[in-house]
């Protein structure tokens, strides 16, 4: 596996990298076999993979939990990324969004055992808190830091001004925020910030969750508590309508011989060399498949007209439910 540094600040992790939240919630029933995600877990890091991500809000708690179970006999070969800024209830039901600093150190502490380390390698906010000065989270992350309870800081979902100012306290490392071929976005403000501050951008949803692997139908139903039951993106009309995407997608991998998930997760890992995307998924066959796109070079002329092409097909619906939109910084 290809190796890529994060940012300008030394944090060198594998090309691509592992979302681990899929296996504790938002899409569909858990896996009833704990040990099987486990298994699959220290599978990529046999083939390479040395970034794991999960949050607090996982599960919630519980994935946080199984990373740690898995990754703990390759403690030394791997980077663990967490997040905090959600609050919970006493039955431990999400409630709202707090990056006090009281609040980040709790997190933190808890965060430390659940995991089962001395040290969280990578510490996003997972969405900025409007009642709380960035100033004062990345301050208190970087006491963290210099008590040698976190390695580097990042956030999550975080608009250009945003990273600023926080970048001015304690230096970000990376930014973790949606970004695919179907939600270009980025591209237009927060990846020339963070080009220009030497951050890195850790997509997730590098496949669109799933659609731009062409598996998701029009007529799909799905299963109680798979998000995207209640994302406008995902009604059957958006999903007719956006399938022009996944259209060409596949067109362009069978050019180059490879699935539509590794010509996505190539055209990612080719905009930028910081750039390293989360695919999760439950299956090893899909594991191998999205690892192989870090060994894919697309020639520049092939990249060039798949970016054109992307870039004039209009994408239809909110990637967000509104109550979830809410919670992104602008």
């Amino acid at each position: 596996m290809q190796q890529r540094f994060l940012g300008g600040r030394g944090l060198k992790v594998s090309a691509v990298g592992f979302g681990c939240m899929g296996m504790s919630q938002s899409y569909g029933p858990n896996p009833g076999d704990r040990d099987a995600m486990i298994g699959l877990l220290r599978a990529a890091v046999d083939r390479g993979v040395t970034l794991f991500d999960t949050a607090e809000v996982y599960g919630p708690f519980d994935n946080e939990v199984l990373v740690g179970e898995a990754l703990r006999p390759v403690r030394e070969h791997v980077v663990i990324a967490t997040k905090f800024g959600f609050t919970f209830d006493e039955d431990g039901r999400q409630t709202g969004l707090s990056s006090h600093p009281d609040s980040i150190r709790r997190a933190v502490d808890g965060s430390l055992r659940r995991l089962g380390v001395d040290t969280v390698d990578l510490l996003y906010q997972h969405r900025v808190d409007p009642q709380t000065p960035i100033e004062d989270v990345a301050g208190t992350v970087g006491e963290l830091v210099a008590d040698g309870k976190v390695r580097f800081f990042g956030l999550s979902e975080a608009g250009a001004a945003t990273i600023r100012r926080a970048h001015g306290v304690h230096p970000v490392t990376a930014l973790q925020s949606e970004y695919s071929l179907w939600w270009r976005e980025p591209e237009s403000e927060i990846v020339p910030t963070l080009a220009e501050l030497q951050i890195g951008l850790v997509p997730f949803s590098p496949l669109g969750k799933g659609f731009l692997t062409g598996t998701v139908t029009a007529d799909q139903q799905f299963a109680t508590g798979d998000i995207r039951g209640i994302i406008p993106r995902f009604t059957a009309e958006a999903r007719q309508a956006n399938q022009a995407v996944v259209d060409l997608v596949r067109r362009v991998a069978a050019d180059v011989h490879v699935t539509p998930a590794q010509i996505a997760l190539a055209w990612l890992l080719a905009k930028q060399p910081w750039i390293v995307p989360i695919p999760g998924t439950r299956r090893l066959e899909r594991l191998e498949e999205n690892l192989g796109a870090a060994d894919l070079t697309l020639p520049p002329q092939v990249l060039a007209q798949f970016d054109d092409a992307s870039r004039r097909i209009p994408v239809q619906g909110e990637r967000y439910p509104e109550q979830l939109q809410r919670l992104i910084d602008r």
